[in-house]
């Protein structure tokens, strides 16, 4: 236990002193029961993702869908591998001595806590980019945005969330258990090396350069929705646009409150230059807001579609007696009308070309 630097016992230093200890029965209890929702929640909305791509397959939503089934299926997998080796570490005591002789479990969780953390937030980023180009250049996101471009894109995501959390490995330092020996990550405690300070900066950083992106292109998408609805009396072909900003708001919204915690606890240990200051309670409570991520991104996709929404519609116009908004917004059309649209609003000249020979119809 003292040679903590040997390979056999690398990441063990941690637990000669636990300071915060967790309800073995209860913490098996929810660890299942987190694990099993995020399964099935993601499962659902994985299968109304796929079935509105094969609907949407040849139009502007598609190459959407198909980052928000990536998204997904990455949240599925992050339930899956993360979840069962949670609870088989909780299921055998936590006596990582017995189980991890050579560091290899703790390695593996470190890497699918780093890859599946990081993951989803760079998909979230593309997936706003990727709007942000739908609604303000239009022509080039229908030329130039093909499921196959998307698919690579969505390869060189997971590839750089790789990388990131293979370098540790690539640099032979170990992941370490961390103190409430219930998971692995990054050294946390008595940070004093450089290169810890680094990893941990690293991940907060990208994390929150994720989040401050996604952050900056869904309000360049509502702004440039808004102007378009308020200078063009046209109403078709946008509906599908509203019904991804408000689930890429949403997405925004439900990352930012589950990831910053944790980004900001890690950023704050990498920062401080003595002992760091945060208890290893703390640190857990933030990790199980960063895990309630992946079991509240599906249900965006569950509930947030067009169907859904009309009915809260009718519901509220019904409760209130009011007409709140017209339902005409909500239908779709192809993805003709919508560059037609768009191409209007951005250019004034256009828009009255087009309009010389309606009014010559008129005549």
């Amino acid at each position: 236990m003292n040679s903590s630097k040997s390979p056999g016992l690398a990441g063990f230093g941690v637990l000669r002193n636990t300071t915060c200890h967790t309800e073995k029965k209860i913490s098996v209890f929810f660890s299942i029961i987190f694990m099993t929702v995020g399964i099935l929640s993601n499962s659902l909305a994985i299968a109304i993702l796929m079935k509105a791509y094969q609907r949407f397959r040849q139009k502007s939503k598609a190459s959407f869908l198909l980052l928000a089934s990536g998204l997904v299926v990455t949240d599925l997998f992050g339930h899956l591998i993360n979840g069962a080796i949670a609870v088989f570490v909780y299921a055998s005591d936590k006596d990582w001595i017995r189980f991890n002789q050579y560091n290899i479990l703790c390695s593996v969780f470190g890497i699918c806590m780093v890859f599946f953390g990081l993951c989803p937030l760079f998909l979230g980023s593309v997936m706003a980019v990727e709007r942000c180009i739908g609604v303000t250049k239009p022509i080039f996101h229908s030329t130039k945005m093909t499921s196959r471009h998307v698919k690579m894109m969505l390869t060189m995501v997971c590839l750089f969330a790789v990388l990131i959390a293979l370098l540790p490995i690539l640099r032979f330092r170990a992941y370490q258990i961390q103190a409430s020996r219930t998971w692995c990550f990054y050294k946390t405690e008595h940070v004093e090396d450089w290169e810890d300070r680094f990893y941990l900066l690293l991940f907060s950083c990208l994390g929150l350069l994720a989040l401050a992106i996604s952050f900056l292109c869904n309000a360049v998408t509502g702004i440039t929705l808004l102007r378009v609805k308020l200078k063009s009396q046209q109403r078709q072909g946008r509906s599908h646009h509203f019904e991804m900003i408000i689930q890429l708001l949403a997405i925004m919204c439900v990352s930012c409150i589950c990831w910053s915690p944790f980004l900001v606890t890690m950023a704050r240990i990498g920062i401080r230059e003595s002992r760091s200051k945060e208890t290893c309670e703390t640190i857990l409570f933030a990790l199980r807001m960063a895990t309630w991520n992946q079991i509240l991104d599906p249900w965006v996709y569950i509930l947030l579609r067009k169907a859904v929404l009309r009915n809260l519609y009718k519901i509220t116009r019904g409760c209130c007696g009011v007409h709140i908004v017209n339902l005409h917004v909500w239908e779709l059309s192809s993805i003709k009308n919508s560059l037609k649209v768009a191409a209007i609003s951005e250019s004034p000249s256009s828009r009255q070309v087009n309009l010389q020979p309606l009014s010559s119809m008129g005549r």
